[in-house]
């Protein structure tokens, strides 16, 4: 006998539909309600836990580092899903601090993922001490460019950034905890510096290959992210630079000044590039996560000054929004280098480099300098643009009202400095912890820097 089929009516199929439609609604209501129920402190907790998984989750599983991007529909146009990012992943061991604090993870957690990765650095590809931009999981290097496939100076300073704040944080430990530390400043002490002066020229030079020789000759001048690489250069204990090198290479015998005021605010530096205005926003950032800005001061700046009106001028530029994209304003600022409509591009408080584009992390990762602005920021992303932007591993990089454009996509070297920064603005762990290596503190006075950290 054939089996009848019975279909409802159609009032029924749409009093269903309805239904659903209401619940959905109501439940999405619901989400929004109890998201605006968080106080500043629950919301820097949530937007802290959440990132973190990029680092823990979302880590290469056989390195325990960063990898260089995630993207969630899980196509990868590069064929990069597995690269490894060194700069992201310096990023990332100081992140596992701030999860270690947290209770995020365990400090056992935390302790056997660094072994690992400090494990992986122990065997992975290095050229005169320091690493390559990018390394697969079996430690080799990875070319970011055709004859950039050898050493990369400034991501290998990003990396013991991080590093030396892991070796500050076990020095007092228990016994398997300091064995880490000592495995940590073998790898530190292994950089040669003094070789990357391509001869013994007063400047760095950012690359190094052994097919390629010095065929990228890059010199690294300021005024940029770079000030962390000539900070540690002086600071080497094995493989240290003179002092000149920073005065006329970094600094460019004083070219590196300026007394502008963009909006009103002083800036003392002469950012690279763009003229008479400020650089990305990133350029406040990837120095500073372990490099206490307050009080740092040389005969070029106040760094403190320096960064928080950086900062500023990015706020201003984006509140009067020349190129009168949507949303821009109070709520929703934030210009630096990120995914972008068009590719990857370095988004800047100028007409020609802003692309109507925001990073989230650009006003994230500016918390220390600008609490208030930056956690109505947060605000409105978390409550306001909510799903369209929020995801597993944090804030997506970057998104474009203008453009209706949402990927959902993340960097590591975007996600990093979120945590670190926030956390710094919260209880300056990271900012204590380099700032305690007594190679540091000799590093910046020859320098002639001064700072109430290394007096």
């Amino acid at each position: 006998m054939p089996i009848k089929t019975v279909f409802p009516k159609p009032g029924v199929a749409i009093l269903l539909l309805l239904h659903t439609v209401f619940i959905a609604l109501n439940s999405l209501t619901v989400q929004a309600q109890n998201r605006k129920k968080l106080t500043d402190n629950q919301l820097l907790d949530t937007v802290q836990k959440r990132t973190f998984q990029y680092f823990w989750q979302g880590a290469d599983p056989v390195s325990g580092m960063a990898h260089e991007r995630i993207h969630m529909d899980g196509v990868y146009p590069e064929n990069d899903k597995n690269t490894i990012a060194t700069g992201a992943s310096g990023f990332g061991v100081m992140v596992i601090l701030v999860g270690m604090e947290r209770h995020f993870i365990t400090r056992k957690q935390g302790t056997e993922r660094f072994k690992k990765i400090v494990g992986f650095l122990e065997k992975a590809d290095r050229f005169h001490g320091a690493y390559a931009h990018w390394m697969l999981p079996d430690g080799k290097s990875k070319a970011f460019g055709k004859t950039d496939n050898g050493g990369d100076l400034v991501e290998t300073s990003f990396l013991m950034q991080g590093l030396l704040c892991v070796r500050q944080y076990y020095a007092n430990g228990n016994s398997e905890e300091k064995q880490l530390a000592a495995r940590i400043d073998k790898i530190w002490k292994g950089v040669d510096y003094n070789w990357y002066r391509q001869g013994g020229k007063n400047v760095l030079y950012w690359h190094w290959s052994p097919q390629y020789n010095w065929i990228e000759n890059f010199p690294v001048q300021g005024y940029n992210e770079c000030l962390i690489l000539y900070v540690l250069a002086a600071s080497s204990p094995t493989h240290t630079i003179p002092a000149s090198v920073y005065h006329e290479g970094w600094a460019r015998s004083g070219g590196i000044e300026t007394n502008i005021k963009p909006y009103g605010y002083l800036i003392t530096l002469k950012h690279n590039v763009v003229g008479e205005t400020v650089g990305p926003l990133f350029w406040a950032h990837y120095s500073y996560l372990g490099l206490n800005p307050k009080g740092l001061k040389d005969e070029y700046a106040d760094y403190w000054l320096n960064n928080r009106n950086t900062t500023l001028i990015n706020r201003a530029y984006c509140i009067q929004d020349p190129k009168k994209y949507t949303g821009y304003g109070e709520n929703c600022w934030g210009l630096t280098a990120s995914y972008s409509v068009n590719g990857y591009a370095a988004h800047a408080p100028n007409v020609k480099d802003d692309l109507g584009v925001i990073a989230p992390t650009a006003a994230i990762s500016s918390y220390p300098y600008t609490p208030k602005e930056s956690m109505q920021v947060i605000r409105y992303l978390y409550e306001g643009l909510g799903d369209k932007v929020w995801g597993e591993y944090g804030f997506y990089d970057a998104f474009s009202e203008t453009a209706n454009w949402y990927p959902k996509k993340y960097l590591g070297i975007d996600q990093g400095p979120e945590i670190v920064m926030i956390e710094n603005g919260r209880t300056g762990l990271l900012w204590k912890l380099f700032m305690s290596c007594p190679e540091v503190k000799s590093g910046l006075k020859k320098l002639g820097f001064s700072s109430p950290n290394i007096n």
